[in-house]
């Protein structure tokens, strides 16, 4: 069963993600902020991480920018579900893919449930395919 690390501040969002991530035959843990994500992740060893970028105190980015520093974290896909409208990244996407490892970027007001987890069971498996 696939950990996933989900990092959201919005509890009723954080807790509709989990079940249906847990329903989706997932393993899931939920935290609201940045800090507490590089903490869990430490513990939890997530397969893949769910990211919202507006975050308190740290955002996304510096999340992902310290989650990329550590060797062991590198290659942990990360799926970006926010509500950053998607062309505030124009100019910045080959570096949100490239160097910092975005899998997916969803955009809340546009995306189901349904096309959340379809897009962690599609990242998944791709990185599964990829450990020998």
């Amino acid at each position: 069963m696939p950990n996933i690390l989900v990092i959201e501040p919005d509890v009723v969002l954080a807790e509709t993600y989990y079940e249906a991530l847990t329903s989706a035959d997932h393993n899931v843990v939920v935290t609201p902020s940045a800090q507490t994500g590089i903490m869990v992740a430490d513990e939890f060893k997530p397969d893949l991480i769910v990211l919202e970028l507006q975050l308190i105190e740290h955002s996304g980015i510096e999340f992902l920018y310290e989650l990329r520093s550590y060797l062991d974290w590198q290659n942990i896909p990360v799926i970006i579900q926010t509500q950053v409208a998607p062309g505030e990244f124009a100019d910045n996407g080959m570096i949100l893919k490239q160097q910092l490892g975005i899998a997916t970027f969803l955009y809340k007001p546009r995306t189901s449930l349904r096309q959340l987890v379809d897009a962690v069971d599609a990242v998944i498996p791709a990185k599964a395919g990829t450990q020998s």
